[in-house]
């Protein structure tokens, strides 16, 4: 097991660790957990031996192995993708090189009976019993797993690493380190660079993993997919919940609860011994019995009430000015960067009152678009239009990088505010936690999460009705994304969010855009409904696999039917008719349903005039059923659905 003894760590006047100790076994899964600035990072790093704490240590069995993903992580230059990805079998390759040594010796030596040889063959054959042991036949197999589980394509496995992004740089790191298998696996922020579907990915490869897994994650459903217990930091001190995310928010109310509870009861104790010692000191007979309450009462261990750091911060989007029906369209966007194509002839329109999320695979154009609809990015082809009186409050996926470092918090607010509002800069600095001589601080200093709460209020300072989101939650910790939904979920104008956040998305938005293959494929529904409809679509696509083998078709039976990719207006409209038709048939089966239950009455016959209306009804309502089940096979076939 993984043994944290007495760590102690203070900067300047403020202690981060408290003398603080906690165990990790063998298969734990363990989510660190703590608000931005708890230490979390830095207990990642003493553990990892990268960072000697001021007092205390942490102790692991010899021969055990650990690997950790951090931040700041470069790759060396000169590999393919697969060929970094190839060193976590830096062992193992080590012996293919040997059995190759093995191999052209054999082929130029002929003293088969010496003693030499002997060694040669017993070697060569130990080696290679243990080659395929661990790995070394399927290794190759293996690295490509996983890097496709992560978002890489094979097309990519040749690539030179400094081609990609440091955020796809971070899931070669990741994909070598799942690879490697270390005893304990340390991951700070894993899901930061990754999209839905390798979150998804990673999730049940973790759930699976035999080795300890320590996680920092400001992802919830990550956290409560993959951890079975919890640490908390807070103030100094660590909690530990044997516990997931979710179940631990209920644990820690209630630890907190019962402790307050157990804290007023003996204050209400101490206050009645105390009145009664008082009360007898006052009288000589009743001294000495007075001084032996009080020696009784010095030795009761007094509850203490752990602090708690309940700040939050204050976010209220401005009313949105009433803009006109439609905010913004775009007509055949096309985008490419030299000769890659990120977006292919798109269309989408999207009306006030919208709200929208942009999902899929990183890469596939999800900020690109953004861009492209308010102007900040040209597209290579195609046209945007923004409807009357639009305006725009943005929030870039790197809005917090691009503050200037030099300047004062107050100086980053007074750039960007409309004169009326200077006056009211340190009040909203002070409802984004920014307070007293905060207000003074170089932004330099400023942590991830920090920073995140800067550009947020620095967007606030003007009114805007169509609000573009690009993975505002990146930095924030849970506290400040719970009030950055409920402010969004709030918000009175057009929402367009890029995320990869599942928790938060969900009942975040009504439509969901996936990008794919250079297209846009929408859903009628929030994440939730996009991620169930993407399950079941998977596991069409198995049935269909399955049964295109079994019947086999001809190359020209293939051709005969050519896929038809519908146009954004053609999608929409057909999602539409299939929802009205839905509505329609539900409608028509309980009416009929009404028109059987008041038919079965043995008294309804009784009435001739009666019976010939109704049961013309029920004629006529049976054949709007046929024809409403029509038209939605028909629109759900042309959907593909």
């Amino acid at each position: 097991m993984l043994s944290a003894t007495g760590i102690y760590q203070q900067y300047g006047d403020r202690i981060l660790f408290n003398k603080v100790s906690f165990v990790v076994m063998p298969r734990d899964k363990v989510g660190l957990v703590g608000r931005n600035g708890a230490g979390k990072s830095t207990m990642l790093k003493i553990i990892a031996g990268d960072q000697t704490p001021d007092e205390g240590h942490v102790t692991r069995p010899s021969g055990t192995t650990l690997g950790f993903l951090h931040q700041e992580m470069d790759l060396p230059t000169g590999r393919t993708v697969m060929e970094e990805t190839l060193t976590a079998f830096a062992h193992i390759q080590a012996m293919e090189e040997r059995l190759a040594e093995l191999n052209r010796e054999m082929e130029t030596r002929t003293d088969y009976d010496t003693d030499s040889y002997a060694k040669m063959l017993e070697e060569f054959t130990s080696l290679t019993e243990r080659f395929a042991l661990v790995g070394g036949i399927t290794m190759e197999a293996e690295a490509e797993r996983v890097l496709k589980g992560l978002g890489f394509e094979q097309k990519d496995f040749g690539r030179q690493t400094t081609e990609f992004s440091g955020g796809w740089q971070m899931r070669i790191e990741l994909a070598k380190m799942l690879l490697q298998r270390p005893d304990y696996l340390l991951l700070d922020e894993p899901t930061n660079h990754l999209d839905i579907e390798s979150i998804i990915w990673l999730e049940q490869w973790l759930t699976t993993y035999t080795g300890a897994v320590i996680t920092i994650s400001h992802d919830k459903q990550f956290l409560d997919n993959v951890t079975n217990r919890t640490l908390e930091i807070e103030l100094g001190k660590v909690h530990d919940y044997k516990a997931g995310y979710s179940k631990y928010v209920e644990l820690q109310a209630d630890r907190r609860e019962k402790a307050e509870a157990a804290f007023e009861n003996q204050q209400k104790v101490i206050a009645d011994k105390e009145r009664t010692i008082n009360r007898f000191m006052a009288k000589a007979t009743k001294t000495k019995m007075a001084q032996s309450m009080q020696k009784q009462l010095d030795k009761i261990e007094r509850i203490e009430l752990d602090e708690q750091n309940t700040a939050v911060m204050n976010l209220r989007f401005p009313k949105a000015p009433r803009s006109g029906a439609i905010t913004v369209t775009a007509r055949s966007i096309t985008k490419s960067y030299g000769d890659l194509n990120v977006l292919r002839g798109v269309d989408l329109k999207i009306d006030r009152g919208d709200r929208v999320s942009f999902v899929g695979q990183n890469g596939q154009g999800k900020t690109t678009l953004a861009k492209i609809l308010i102007g900040q990015l040209p597209a290579t082809a195609g046209d945007v239009e923004l409807g009357h009186n639009v305006s725009i409050g943005y929030y870039a996926q790197n809005q917090s990088d691009a503050l200037d470092g030099k300047k004062t918090l107050l100086e980053t607010l007074e750039e960007v505010s409309p004169p009326e509002m200077r006056t009211r800069l340190r009040g909203i600095l002070g409802a984004f936690l920014f307070s007293g001589e905060d207000v003074d601080k170089k932004v330099m200093v400023l942590s991830g999460g920090e920073r995140a709460r800067l550009a947020l209020a620095a967007m606030l300072l003007r009114p805007f009705n169509l609000l573009v989101l690009d993975e505002p939650t990146n930095h924030l910790d849970m506290a400040s994304k719970d009030m950055l939904k409920q402010a969004l979920m709030d918000y009175d104008g057009t929402l367009l969010v890029v995320s990869h956040d599942r928790e938060f998305l969900a009942g975040l938005t009504e439509r969901t855009i996936e990008f794919r293959d250079h297209q846009l494929y929408e859903h009628l529904g929030d994440i939730n409904f996009f991620l169930e409809k993407r399950k079941l679509e998977d596991m069409r696509s198995v049935e269909l696999e399955k049964a295109a083998k079994e019947s086999a078709p001809t190359p020209a039976a293939a051709a005969a039917a050519p896929k038809v990719e519908l146009s954004y207006e053609e999608r929409r409209r057909l999602q539409k008719d299939v929802g009205n038709a839905e509505r329609k048939i539900e409608r028509l089966e309980k009416e009929i349903e009404k028109l059987h239950l008041l038919m079965s009455d043995p008294d309804f016959y009784n009435d001739e005039a009666r019976v010939a209306k109704t049961s013309g009804e029920l004629s006529a309502k049976q054949a709007d059923l046929e024809t409403a089940m029509e038209a939605w096979e028909t629109a759900s076939e042309a959907l593909g659905e």
